[in-house]
Protein backbone atom coordinates (compact mmCIF):
# COMPACT_ATOMS: atom_id res chain seq x y z
CA UNK A 1 0.00 0.00 0.00
CA UNK A 2 1.71 3.63 -1.06
CA UNK A 3 -0.67 6.77 -0.75
CA UNK A 4 0.12 10.48 -1.30
CA UNK A 5 -1.36 13.18 0.15
CA UNK A 6 -0.70 16.76 -1.77
CA UNK A 7 -0.90 19.75 0.87
CA UNK A 8 -0.53 23.09 -0.90
CA UNK A 9 -1.53 26.55 -0.04
CA UNK A 10 0.40 30.04 0.55
CA UNK A 11 3.30 30.87 2.28
CA UNK A 12 3.23 31.28 6.02
CA UNK A 13 -0.66 29.04 6.09
CA UNK A 14 1.10 26.19 8.06
CA UNK A 15 1.40 23.85 5.43
CA UNK A 16 4.42 22.02 6.95
CA UNK A 17 1.99 22.13 10.37
CA UNK A 18 -0.21 20.02 9.06
CA UNK A 19 1.95 17.73 6.90
CA UNK A 20 4.01 17.45 10.36
CA UNK A 21 1.03 16.79 12.60
CA UNK A 22 -0.38 14.25 10.46
CA UNK A 23 2.18 12.68 9.58
CA UNK A 24 3.32 12.26 13.48
CA UNK A 25 -0.86 10.36 13.66
CA UNK A 26 -0.05 8.30 11.42
CA UNK A 27 3.40 6.97 12.67
CA UNK A 28 1.47 6.39 16.03
CA UNK A 29 -0.66 4.13 14.22
CA UNK A 30 2.34 2.00 12.86
CA UNK A 31 2.57 3.60 9.18
CA UNK A 32 5.40 4.71 7.73
CA UNK A 33 5.05 8.45 6.33
CA UNK A 34 7.82 10.20 3.53
CA UNK A 35 7.48 14.27 3.76
CA UNK A 36 8.76 16.10 1.17
CA UNK A 37 8.95 20.36 0.68
CA UNK A 38 8.33 22.32 -2.01
CA UNK A 39 8.98 25.67 -1.42
CA UNK A 40 9.78 29.17 -2.96
CA UNK A 41 12.63 30.96 -1.67
CA UNK A 42 12.31 34.03 0.13
CA UNK A 43 8.34 34.55 -0.68
CA UNK A 44 5.65 35.32 2.04
CA UNK A 45 2.46 34.31 0.30
CA UNK A 46 4.20 32.04 -2.68
CA UNK A 47 2.61 28.64 -3.93
CA UNK A 48 4.19 25.82 -1.16
CA UNK A 49 3.33 22.14 -0.51
CA UNK A 50 4.10 19.29 1.19
CA UNK A 51 3.91 15.86 -0.41
CA UNK A 52 3.30 13.57 2.23
CA UNK A 53 3.44 9.83 1.12
CA UNK A 54 2.30 7.18 3.56
CA UNK A 55 2.59 3.14 3.93
CA UNK A 56 2.59 0.10 5.56
CA UNK A 57 5.92 -0.46 4.78
CA UNK A 58 9.40 1.89 4.81
CA UNK A 59 9.31 4.32 1.48
CA UNK A 60 11.87 7.11 1.20
CA UNK A 61 10.37 8.50 -1.73
CA UNK A 62 7.30 10.18 -3.18
CA UNK A 63 4.94 9.77 -6.41
CA UNK A 64 3.54 12.82 -8.46
CA UNK A 65 -0.05 11.67 -8.49
CA UNK A 66 -1.96 12.16 -5.52
CA UNK A 67 -4.83 10.00 -3.31
CA UNK A 68 -5.95 13.49 -1.39
CA UNK A 69 -5.28 16.84 -2.55
CA UNK A 70 -5.48 19.41 0.48
CA UNK A 71 -5.97 23.27 -0.79
CA UNK A 72 -5.45 25.67 1.58
CA UNK A 73 -6.41 28.38 -1.82
CA UNK A 74 -7.23 28.26 -5.07
CA UNK A 75 -3.90 28.45 -6.59
CA UNK A 76 -3.54 25.16 -5.15
CA UNK A 77 -6.14 23.70 -7.33
CA UNK A 78 -5.19 25.07 -10.51
CA UNK A 79 -1.37 24.29 -10.00
CA UNK A 80 -2.01 20.25 -8.80
CA UNK A 81 -5.49 19.26 -9.46
CA UNK A 82 -4.13 17.34 -12.50
CA UNK A 83 -2.17 15.20 -10.43
CA UNK A 84 -4.70 14.01 -8.14
CA UNK A 85 -6.14 10.83 -9.02
CA UNK A 86 -10.07 9.87 -11.01
CA UNK A 87 -10.83 8.59 -7.67
CA UNK A 88 -8.91 11.01 -5.31
CA UNK A 89 -10.32 13.19 -2.85
CA UNK A 90 -10.62 16.81 -3.04
CA UNK A 91 -10.19 19.27 0.21
CA UNK A 92 -10.85 22.57 0.29
CA UNK A 93 -9.35 24.16 2.72
CA UNK A 94 -11.86 27.88 1.95
CA UNK A 95 -14.37 26.56 4.42
CA UNK A 96 -12.33 26.92 7.50
CA UNK A 97 -11.20 30.92 6.56
CA UNK A 98 -13.18 32.26 9.78
CA UNK A 99 -11.05 30.01 12.01
CA UNK A 100 -7.72 32.23 10.75
CA UNK A 101 -3.98 30.45 12.12
CA UNK A 102 -6.41 27.38 13.26
CA UNK A 103 -6.95 26.42 9.16
CA UNK A 104 -4.58 24.21 9.00
CA UNK A 105 -5.33 21.97 12.42
CA UNK A 106 -9.26 21.61 11.18
CA UNK A 107 -7.62 20.30 7.58
CA UNK A 108 -5.72 18.03 9.75
CA UNK A 109 -8.78 16.80 11.29
CA UNK A 110 -10.31 16.42 8.01
CA UNK A 111 -7.11 13.73 7.23
CA UNK A 112 -7.78 12.19 10.43
CA UNK A 113 -11.32 11.58 9.98
CA UNK A 114 -10.57 10.42 5.98
CA UNK A 115 -8.33 8.09 7.22
CA UNK A 116 -11.02 6.83 9.83
CA UNK A 117 -8.15 7.46 12.62
CA UNK A 118 -9.72 7.94 16.17
CA UNK A 119 -9.87 11.43 16.58
CA UNK A 120 -8.47 11.10 20.26
CA UNK A 121 -4.72 10.01 18.04
CA UNK A 122 -5.03 13.66 16.90
CA UNK A 123 -5.95 15.24 20.01
CA UNK A 124 -3.04 14.45 21.76
CA UNK A 125 -0.63 15.18 18.69
CA UNK A 126 -2.15 19.05 19.11
CA UNK A 127 -1.55 19.01 22.75
CA UNK A 128 2.19 18.08 22.29
CA UNK A 129 2.89 20.68 19.48
CA UNK A 130 1.14 23.61 20.63
CA UNK A 131 1.23 25.25 24.46
CA UNK A 132 -1.97 26.63 24.66
CA UNK A 133 -4.20 24.19 22.68
CA UNK A 134 -7.67 24.79 23.17
CA UNK A 135 -8.40 27.04 20.13
CA UNK A 136 -6.79 24.46 18.02
CA UNK A 137 -8.75 21.34 19.85
CA UNK A 138 -11.80 23.38 18.83
CA UNK A 139 -10.71 23.72 14.86
CA UNK A 140 -9.29 19.88 14.81
CA UNK A 141 -13.13 18.73 16.15
CA UNK A 142 -14.82 21.07 13.77
CA UNK A 143 -12.29 19.40 10.52
CA UNK A 144 -13.01 15.83 11.97
CA UNK A 145 -16.83 17.00 12.17
CA UNK A 146 -17.20 17.90 8.80
CA UNK A 147 -15.82 15.43 6.92
CA UNK A 148 -18.35 12.19 5.81
CA UNK A 149 -16.10 9.89 3.67
CA UNK A 150 -13.36 7.56 4.88
CA UNK A 151 -11.22 4.81 4.17
CA UNK A 152 -10.06 2.30 7.23
CA UNK A 153 -6.65 2.01 7.58
CA UNK A 154 -5.81 -0.77 10.05
CA UNK A 155 -3.31 0.15 13.44
CA UNK A 156 -0.16 -1.36 12.64
CA UNK A 157 2.34 -2.63 15.22
CA UNK A 158 5.47 -0.71 13.89
CA UNK A 159 6.69 2.32 15.63
CA UNK A 160 8.51 4.62 13.33
CA UNK A 161 11.20 7.40 14.09
CA UNK A 162 10.53 10.34 12.42
CA UNK A 163 13.32 12.51 11.52
CA UNK A 164 15.00 14.74 8.59
CA UNK A 165 18.46 14.50 7.88
CA UNK A 166 19.03 17.99 9.54
CA UNK A 167 18.36 16.33 12.87
CA UNK A 168 19.75 12.99 12.14
CA UNK A 169 23.57 14.82 11.75
CA UNK A 170 23.48 16.76 14.70
CA UNK A 171 22.95 13.10 16.73
CA UNK A 172 25.38 11.53 15.08
CA UNK A 173 27.96 14.63 15.97
CA UNK A 174 27.03 14.68 19.41
CA UNK A 175 27.32 11.12 19.84
CA UNK A 176 31.15 11.41 18.90
CA UNK A 177 31.36 14.61 21.55
CA UNK A 178 31.38 17.39 19.29
CA UNK A 179 32.30 21.20 20.68
CA UNK A 180 32.62 23.34 18.32
CA UNK A 181 30.19 23.98 14.89
CA UNK A 182 31.05 27.14 13.03
CA UNK A 183 28.85 28.34 10.15
CA UNK A 184 27.59 31.02 8.33
CA UNK A 185 23.73 29.74 7.00
CA UNK A 186 23.34 29.03 3.81
CA UNK A 187 20.29 26.89 2.81
CA UNK A 188 19.92 23.62 2.60
CA UNK A 189 22.63 23.32 5.59
CA UNK A 190 21.72 25.81 7.76
CA UNK A 191 18.67 23.49 9.54
CA UNK A 192 21.54 21.09 11.26
CA UNK A 193 22.89 24.10 12.50
CA UNK A 194 19.74 25.34 13.95
CA UNK A 195 19.25 21.99 15.39
CA UNK A 196 23.09 22.27 16.99
CA UNK A 197 22.04 25.41 18.42
CA UNK A 198 18.71 24.41 20.10
CA UNK A 199 21.07 21.91 22.81
CA UNK A 200 24.00 23.26 22.85
CA UNK A 201 24.47 24.37 26.30
CA UNK A 202 22.85 20.60 27.44
CA UNK A 203 25.39 18.95 24.99
CA UNK A 204 28.17 20.88 26.57
CA UNK A 205 29.35 22.55 22.86
CA UNK A 206 29.02 25.35 21.34
CA UNK A 207 27.46 26.35 18.10
CA UNK A 208 28.67 29.95 16.14
CA UNK A 209 27.75 32.08 13.53
CA UNK A 210 30.94 33.19 11.65
CA UNK A 211 30.66 36.41 9.01
CA UNK A 212 30.58 34.21 6.01
CA UNK A 213 31.96 31.09 4.88
CA UNK A 214 35.68 31.70 4.44
CA UNK A 215 35.91 32.76 8.33
CA UNK A 216 34.03 30.55 9.31
CA UNK A 217 35.99 27.27 7.50
CA UNK A 218 39.66 28.82 9.08
CA UNK A 219 38.07 29.30 12.32
CA UNK A 220 37.40 25.29 12.53
CA UNK A 221 40.28 24.32 11.16
CA UNK A 222 41.90 26.91 13.88
CA UNK A 223 39.85 25.21 16.54
CA UNK A 224 40.71 21.50 15.64
CA UNK A 225 44.46 22.52 15.96
CA UNK A 226 44.04 23.85 19.52
CA UNK A 227 42.82 20.44 19.97
CA UNK A 228 38.50 20.71 19.71
CA UNK A 229 36.36 18.39 17.73
CA UNK A 230 34.81 20.43 15.33
CA UNK A 231 32.92 20.81 11.97
CA UNK A 232 31.98 23.40 9.37
CA UNK A 233 28.85 22.94 7.66
CA UNK A 234 27.36 25.15 3.99
CA UNK A 235 26.53 24.51 0.62
CA UNK A 236 27.60 24.94 -2.69
CA UNK A 237 28.80 28.72 -3.03
CA UNK A 238 29.86 28.66 0.18
CA UNK A 239 32.14 25.53 -0.04
CA UNK A 240 33.39 27.49 -3.07
CA UNK A 241 35.00 30.19 -0.78
CA UNK A 242 36.08 27.23 1.90
CA UNK A 243 38.21 25.67 -0.82
CA UNK A 244 41.49 27.56 0.38
CA UNK A 245 41.17 26.55 4.09
CA UNK A 246 40.46 22.85 2.37
CA UNK A 247 44.18 23.04 0.59
CA UNK A 248 45.36 23.97 3.78
CA UNK A 249 43.91 21.61 6.00
CA UNK A 250 45.83 19.16 3.08
CA UNK A 251 48.92 20.92 3.99
CA UNK A 252 48.79 21.16 7.36
CA UNK A 253 46.89 17.74 8.15
CA UNK A 254 44.84 19.53 10.64
CA UNK A 255 41.69 17.30 10.87
CA UNK A 256 38.45 19.30 9.70
CA UNK A 257 34.93 17.53 9.00
CA UNK A 258 32.91 19.16 6.68
CA UNK A 259 29.26 18.98 6.05
CA UNK A 260 28.29 19.93 2.44
CA UNK A 261 24.26 20.47 2.07
CA UNK A 262 24.18 20.82 -2.66
CA UNK A 263 22.08 23.62 -4.41
CA UNK A 264 21.10 22.79 -7.54
CA UNK A 265 22.79 24.97 -10.39
CA UNK A 266 25.66 27.05 -10.57
CA UNK A 267 27.01 29.85 -8.64
CA UNK A 268 24.74 31.16 -6.26
CA UNK A 269 21.96 28.35 -7.87
CA UNK A 270 18.18 27.36 -6.78
CA UNK A 271 18.63 27.08 -2.47
CA UNK A 272 15.23 25.39 -2.43
CA UNK A 273 15.10 22.12 -4.89
CA UNK A 274 17.58 19.43 -4.72
CA UNK A 275 20.73 17.99 -6.86
CA UNK A 276 23.50 16.48 -6.55
CA UNK A 277 25.61 18.70 -8.29
CA UNK A 278 28.19 18.83 -5.90
CA UNK A 279 29.42 15.62 -6.27
CA UNK A 280 32.64 16.78 -8.33
CA UNK A 281 33.40 19.91 -6.21
CA UNK A 282 33.00 17.34 -3.15
CA UNK A 283 35.99 15.07 -4.52
CA UNK A 284 38.11 17.65 -5.98
CA UNK A 285 38.02 21.16 -4.59
CA UNK A 286 41.55 22.83 -3.58
CA UNK A 287 44.49 22.94 -5.09
CA UNK A 288 47.27 20.36 -4.73
CA UNK A 289 46.84 16.81 -4.22
CA UNK A 290 45.85 15.59 -0.45
CA UNK A 291 43.57 13.16 0.77
CA UNK A 292 39.89 13.19 1.70
CA UNK A 293 37.03 11.33 2.35
CA UNK A 294 33.81 11.95 1.16
CA UNK A 295 30.48 10.22 2.13
CA UNK A 296 26.90 10.08 0.99
CA UNK A 297 24.02 8.82 3.00
CA UNK A 298 21.20 8.36 2.20
CA UNK A 299 18.50 8.69 4.86
CA UNK A 300 18.66 9.96 8.29
CA UNK A 301 19.89 6.56 9.90
CA UNK A 302 22.97 6.53 7.65
CA UNK A 303 23.22 10.20 8.10
CA UNK A 304 23.65 9.69 12.04
CA UNK A 305 25.88 6.68 11.18
CA UNK A 306 28.07 8.72 8.83
CA UNK A 307 28.57 12.24 10.35
CA UNK A 308 30.46 9.93 13.31
CA UNK A 309 32.31 7.94 11.26
CA UNK A 310 33.55 10.98 9.62
CA UNK A 311 34.58 12.50 12.27
CA UNK A 312 36.32 9.66 13.56
CA UNK A 313 38.49 9.10 10.23
CA UNK A 314 38.96 13.06 9.94
CA UNK A 315 40.39 12.96 13.15
CA UNK A 316 42.38 9.39 13.20
CA UNK A 317 43.99 9.97 9.92
CA UNK A 318 44.58 13.90 10.16
CA UNK A 319 42.34 14.71 7.11
CA UNK A 320 39.75 16.59 5.46
CA UNK A 321 36.01 14.49 6.04
CA UNK A 322 33.42 15.65 3.71
CA UNK A 323 29.41 14.99 4.33
CA UNK A 324 27.65 15.48 1.24
CA UNK A 325 23.75 16.00 1.40
CA UNK A 326 20.97 17.84 -0.65
CA UNK A 327 18.03 19.39 0.39
CA UNK A 328 15.89 16.12 -0.20
CA UNK A 329 17.73 14.32 2.67
CA UNK A 330 18.27 17.46 4.85
CA UNK A 331 14.61 19.19 4.80
CA UNK A 332 12.58 16.12 3.51
CA UNK A 333 11.29 13.82 6.96
CA UNK A 334 11.93 10.02 6.83
CA UNK A 335 10.11 7.31 9.22
CA UNK A 336 12.36 4.20 10.27
CA UNK A 337 12.46 1.53 12.79
CA UNK A 338 16.01 1.35 11.80
CA UNK A 339 18.16 1.85 14.36
CA UNK A 340 21.44 3.27 13.65
CA UNK A 341 24.99 0.91 14.29
CA UNK A 342 27.36 1.87 16.89
CA UNK A 343 29.25 4.45 15.69
CA UNK A 344 33.15 5.06 16.49
CA UNK A 345 33.87 7.40 19.46
CA UNK A 346 37.15 9.20 20.03
CA UNK A 347 39.58 11.14 21.97
CA UNK A 348 42.30 13.72 20.86
CA UNK A 349 45.68 11.79 21.01
CA UNK A 350 47.51 14.07 18.35
CA UNK A 351 49.81 17.03 19.85
CA UNK A 352 47.81 20.61 20.34
CA UNK A 353 49.48 23.66 21.56
CA UNK A 354 50.00 24.81 24.87
CA UNK A 355 50.41 20.83 26.05
CA UNK A 356 53.40 20.91 23.39
CA UNK A 357 54.88 22.45 20.50
CA UNK A 358 53.59 22.75 17.31
CA UNK A 359 53.81 24.83 14.09
CA UNK A 360 51.89 24.98 11.06
CA UNK A 361 51.73 26.96 7.96
CA UNK A 362 50.16 26.65 4.65
CA UNK A 363 54.05 26.09 3.15
CA UNK A 364 55.95 22.64 2.84
CA UNK A 365 57.40 22.41 6.05
CA UNK A 366 60.49 19.70 7.71
CA UNK A 367 59.64 17.62 10.34
CA UNK A 368 60.11 20.56 12.72
CA UNK A 369 57.36 22.68 11.35
CA UNK A 370 59.94 24.82 8.90
CA UNK A 371 58.69 26.29 6.29
CA UNK A 372 61.03 25.22 3.48
CA UNK A 373 61.20 25.08 -0.23
CA UNK A 374 63.61 22.17 -0.24
CA UNK A 375 62.51 19.86 -3.22
CA UNK A 376 63.66 16.74 -1.42
CA UNK A 377 61.12 17.70 1.50
CA UNK A 378 58.70 18.63 -1.01
CA UNK A 379 58.89 15.11 -2.48
CA UNK A 380 58.91 13.42 1.35
CA UNK A 381 55.73 15.72 2.02
CA UNK A 382 53.79 14.18 -0.92
CA UNK A 383 55.40 10.88 -0.70
CA UNK A 384 53.72 10.71 2.60
CA UNK A 385 50.40 11.85 1.87
CA UNK A 386 50.24 9.77 -1.33
CA UNK A 387 50.68 6.93 1.36
CA UNK A 388 48.32 8.30 3.89
CA UNK A 389 45.60 8.14 1.35
CA UNK A 390 46.41 4.20 0.99
CA UNK A 391 46.35 3.66 4.47
CA UNK A 392 42.98 5.66 4.83
CA UNK A 393 41.65 3.30 1.92
CA UNK A 394 42.75 0.23 3.20
CA UNK A 395 40.83 1.49 6.89
CA UNK A 396 37.89 2.05 5.30
CA UNK A 397 37.39 -0.95 3.14
CA UNK A 398 38.22 -3.36 6.55
CA UNK A 399 36.20 -1.23 9.15
CA UNK A 400 33.32 0.55 7.33
CA UNK A 401 30.43 -0.22 5.39
CA UNK A 402 30.78 1.95 1.29
CA UNK A 403 27.76 0.55 -0.28
CA UNK A 404 24.84 -1.38 -0.21
CA UNK A 405 23.32 -3.90 -2.48
CA UNK A 406 19.40 -3.71 -2.74
CA UNK A 407 16.54 -5.29 -4.88
CA UNK A 408 16.85 -8.58 -6.73
CA UNK A 409 21.05 -9.31 -5.85
CA UNK A 410 21.45 -11.74 -8.40
CA UNK A 411 19.58 -9.64 -11.24
CA UNK A 412 21.92 -8.54 -14.47
CA UNK A 413 20.54 -5.16 -14.67
CA UNK A 414 22.32 -2.95 -12.11
CA UNK A 415 21.08 0.53 -11.22
CA UNK A 416 24.44 2.56 -9.34
CA UNK A 417 23.35 5.72 -7.16
CA UNK A 418 24.48 7.23 -4.26
CA UNK A 419 22.96 9.74 -2.08
CA UNK A 420 19.31 10.46 -1.07
CA UNK A 421 18.45 9.29 -4.37
CA UNK A 422 18.83 5.59 -3.25
CA UNK A 423 15.33 6.21 -1.51
CA UNK A 424 13.97 7.04 -4.80
CA UNK A 425 15.28 3.84 -6.75
CA UNK A 426 14.84 1.66 -3.68
CA UNK A 427 11.13 2.21 -3.87
CA UNK A 428 10.81 2.09 -7.79
CA UNK A 429 12.86 -1.42 -8.34
CA UNK A 430 10.75 -3.38 -5.24
CA UNK A 431 8.96 -5.42 -7.48
CA UNK A 432 11.33 -5.03 -10.75
CA UNK A 433 14.30 -7.46 -12.09
CA UNK A 434 17.14 -4.87 -11.04
CA UNK A 435 19.84 -4.67 -8.69
CA UNK A 436 20.71 -1.11 -7.25
CA UNK A 437 24.11 -0.35 -5.84
CA UNK A 438 24.05 2.41 -3.43
CA UNK A 439 27.24 4.05 -3.28
CA UNK A 440 28.10 5.30 0.56
CA UNK A 441 31.68 6.14 0.75
CA UNK A 442 32.12 8.08 -3.22
CA UNK A 443 36.05 8.65 -1.92
CA UNK A 444 38.08 6.13 -1.27
CA UNK A 445 35.52 4.25 -4.02
CA UNK A 446 34.87 0.21 -2.65
CA UNK A 447 36.64 -2.38 -4.70
CA UNK A 448 32.98 -4.35 -4.51
CA UNK A 449 31.61 -1.53 -7.72
CA UNK A 450 34.13 -3.08 -10.25
CA UNK A 451 33.07 -6.45 -9.46
CA UNK A 452 29.33 -5.77 -9.51
CA UNK A 453 29.42 -4.24 -12.95
CA UNK A 454 31.37 -7.22 -13.74
CA UNK A 455 28.78 -9.30 -13.38
CA UNK A 456 25.77 -7.65 -14.92
CA UNK A 457 24.62 -7.27 -18.55
CA UNK A 458 23.41 -3.61 -18.45
CA UNK A 459 24.13 -0.65 -16.33
CA UNK A 460 21.67 2.03 -16.21
CA UNK A 461 23.19 5.45 -16.94
CA UNK A 462 20.89 8.08 -18.44
CA UNK A 463 16.52 8.30 -19.36
CA UNK A 464 14.69 8.04 -22.59
CA UNK A 465 13.42 11.26 -22.62
CA UNK A 466 16.12 12.26 -25.13
CA UNK A 467 15.14 9.38 -27.41
CA UNK A 468 11.35 10.40 -26.97
CA UNK A 469 11.10 14.12 -27.48
CA UNK A 470 11.72 14.04 -31.21
CA UNK A 471 8.00 11.97 -30.92
CA UNK A 472 6.61 14.31 -28.40
CA UNK A 473 7.52 17.12 -30.86
CA UNK A 474 5.82 15.59 -33.49
CA UNK A 475 2.79 14.72 -31.17
CA UNK A 476 2.82 18.82 -29.84
CA UNK A 477 3.14 20.12 -33.71
CA UNK A 478 -0.08 18.02 -34.94
CA UNK A 479 -2.46 16.74 -32.52
CA UNK A 480 -5.24 14.54 -32.74
CA UNK A 481 -6.06 10.90 -32.61
CA UNK A 482 -3.40 9.61 -35.54
CA UNK A 483 -0.39 11.53 -33.66
CA UNK A 484 -1.19 10.43 -30.44
CA UNK A 485 -1.50 6.86 -31.92
CA UNK A 486 1.84 7.35 -33.43
CA UNK A 487 3.72 8.77 -30.08
CA UNK A 488 2.40 5.77 -28.44
CA UNK A 489 3.33 3.22 -31.21
CA UNK A 490 7.07 4.79 -31.36
CA UNK A 491 7.29 4.65 -27.61
CA UNK A 492 6.13 1.30 -27.05
CA UNK A 493 8.96 0.62 -29.84
CA UNK A 494 11.42 1.98 -28.12
CA UNK A 495 10.24 0.65 -24.65
CA UNK A 496 10.42 -2.75 -26.34
CA UNK A 497 14.27 -2.06 -26.88
CA UNK A 498 15.10 -1.88 -23.31
CA UNK A 499 14.66 -5.07 -22.76
CA UNK A 500 16.96 -5.83 -19.80
CA UNK A 501 16.40 -1.84 -18.07
CA UNK A 502 13.67 -0.29 -15.54
CA UNK A 503 13.82 2.91 -14.11
CA UNK A 504 14.78 4.31 -11.12
CA UNK A 505 12.30 6.76 -10.26
CA UNK A 506 8.63 6.95 -10.46
CA UNK A 507 6.93 10.36 -11.72
CA UNK A 508 3.96 8.75 -12.31
CA UNK A 509 2.31 6.26 -9.36
CA UNK A 510 1.27 2.77 -11.35
CA UNK A 511 -0.08 1.43 -7.98
CA UNK A 512 3.06 -0.32 -7.54
CA UNK A 513 2.19 -3.18 -10.21
CA UNK A 514 5.18 -4.18 -11.59
CA UNK A 515 5.06 -7.99 -10.91
CA UNK A 516 4.71 -9.51 -14.40
CA UNK A 517 7.73 -7.55 -15.83
CA UNK A 518 7.75 -5.45 -18.75
CA UNK A 519 4.60 -5.97 -20.72
CA UNK A 520 2.86 -5.41 -17.31
CA UNK A 521 4.38 -1.85 -17.03
CA UNK A 522 3.65 -0.88 -20.52
CA UNK A 523 0.42 -1.83 -19.81
CA UNK A 524 -0.09 0.36 -17.01
CA UNK A 525 1.05 2.92 -19.14
CA UNK A 526 -1.02 2.52 -21.85
CA UNK A 527 -3.92 2.20 -19.75
CA UNK A 528 -3.37 5.91 -18.50
CA UNK A 529 -2.80 7.02 -21.71
CA UNK A 530 -6.44 5.94 -22.70
CA UNK A 531 -7.88 6.88 -19.35
CA UNK A 532 -6.41 10.38 -18.94
CA UNK A 533 -3.90 11.35 -21.61
CA UNK A 534 -1.65 14.56 -20.68
CA UNK A 535 1.00 14.67 -22.88
CA UNK A 536 3.44 16.49 -20.87
CA UNK A 537 2.95 14.30 -17.81
CA UNK A 538 3.17 11.17 -19.77
CA UNK A 539 6.45 12.25 -20.96
CA UNK A 540 7.75 12.75 -17.24
CA UNK A 541 6.93 9.46 -16.65
CA UNK A 542 9.10 8.53 -19.76
CA UNK A 543 11.46 10.13 -18.07
CA UNK A 544 11.12 8.57 -14.74
CA UNK A 545 10.51 5.42 -15.43
CA UNK A 546 12.23 3.85 -18.47
CA UNK A 547 15.85 5.00 -18.50
CA UNK A 548 17.80 2.92 -21.37
CA UNK A 549 21.69 1.67 -22.04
Amino acid sequence: MKLNIIIGGQAGQGINKVSQIFSNVLSKHGYFTFNYRDYMSLIRGGHNFNTLAISDQPIESHDARADVLVALDERTIKTHSKALKKKGILVKGDQFKDLGRNQNVALAGVLTKIFDIPLITLEDEIKSQFKESSEALIATKQGYDSQKTSQKLPKLKHSPTILSGSQALPIGAINSGLDLYIAYPMTPATNAMHELAKDQLKNNMIVFQAENEIAAASMALGASFAGKKVMTGTSGGGFDLMSETLSMQGMSEIPLTVYLASRAGPATGVPTYTAQSDLDIALRAGHGEAPRIVIAPANPTETIEKTSEALFLAEKFKTLSIILSDKHLAESEFSSTQKPNKTPTFKITRPIPGKSLVKNSSYESDPFGNSTESYTITEENTNKRIKKYADIKKYIRKNFEMIKIHGNKKSKNLIIGWGSTSGAIKDAIKDLDAKFLQVIYCKPLSPQIKKEIENVKSIIQRTMKDKCLEFYSEYKKSGGESSKLQFKTHLKKFFELTLNVYVYGSALNLDGTYNNGRADVWNKWEDYIDDDFEADLYLEAVDNIAPYT
